[in-house]
This record gives structure tokens, C-alpha cells and sequence, in this order.
């Protein structure tokens, strides 16, 4: 079983930045993808950023491109959702998942979620 813990979340307004981080602890396995989902009010859940284990490959969803990071450091088990310039769309509960293997796009491809962390943006 894995567990995960976010935090950095907060009240930050227009144009401002937060750092978002992901530790995971208790079954540990190589190679998983570590990825961030947000889910603003009335609206599904997606994909943000996701990362491999090597750090090899990213990915950023269209609307962060240029203005959020993904990152991790394996020698804590950690990964981060360094975001800049911030807009009221960003807003949400931010959710830092894994999974193994290839990196994958979908929910239901990452079986173990963190409790998530709220980002709310004012304008």
C-alpha cells in the first residue's frame, strides 16, 4: 500500500505562485509515474503534470503549459507542482496520484490518490 501526503496549498492571488508537494511513503516500488490532478468546482477531475521515474518524460496539460513544473526527487520519494503566474482558473483541489509503469492520462489509471490540497486563486 502506498500513501500519499500533499501539501503547499493556499490563497494566493492572480499572477502569484505555490509550490505543491507529493511525499510517499509505505510500499515503495521502481519505475511508478507520480502525476497531480486537479478538480475545480463542477468539473471532472484531470490530469495536470505526470512524471516518470527517471524524470525522462513529462507532461503538462495545455492549460499550465509554460507556467507549472513538474519535478521529483527519488531520494525522498517526493514530487512537486511548482506553479508561476497563477489565474482564478487554477483553482481547485489539487490530487498527487502514482502508478506503475508508463505514465498515463486517465483517473482510473492511477490507483492510489493523496487526500489533496486546495489551491484557490483570487482575482
Amino acid at each position: 500500500q502506498v500513501q500519499l501526503v500533499e501539501s503547499g496549498g493556499g490563497l494566493v492571488q492572480t499572477g502569484g505562485s505555490l509550490r505543491l508537494s507529493c511525499a510517499a511513503s509505505g510500499s515503495t516500488f521502481s519505475n511508478y509515474v507520480m502525476g497531480w490532478f486537479r478538480q475545480a468546482p463542477g468539473k471532472e477531475r484531470e490530469l495536470v503534470a505526470a512524471i516518470t521515474w527517471s524524470g525522462d518524460f513529462t507532461y503538462h496539460a495545455n492549460s499550465v503549459k509554460g507556467r507549472c513544473t513538474i519535478s521529483r526527487d527519488n531520494a525522498k520519494n517526493t514530487v512537486y507542482l511548482q506553479m508561476n503566474t497563477l489565474k482564478p482558473e487554477d483553482t481547485g483541489v489539487y490530487y498527487c496520484a502514482v502508478r506503475s509503469s508508463y505514465l498515463a492520462y486517465r483517473t482510473n489509471d492511477y490507483p492510489y490518490w493523496g487526500q489533496g490540497s486546495q489551491v484557490t486563486v483570487s482575482s
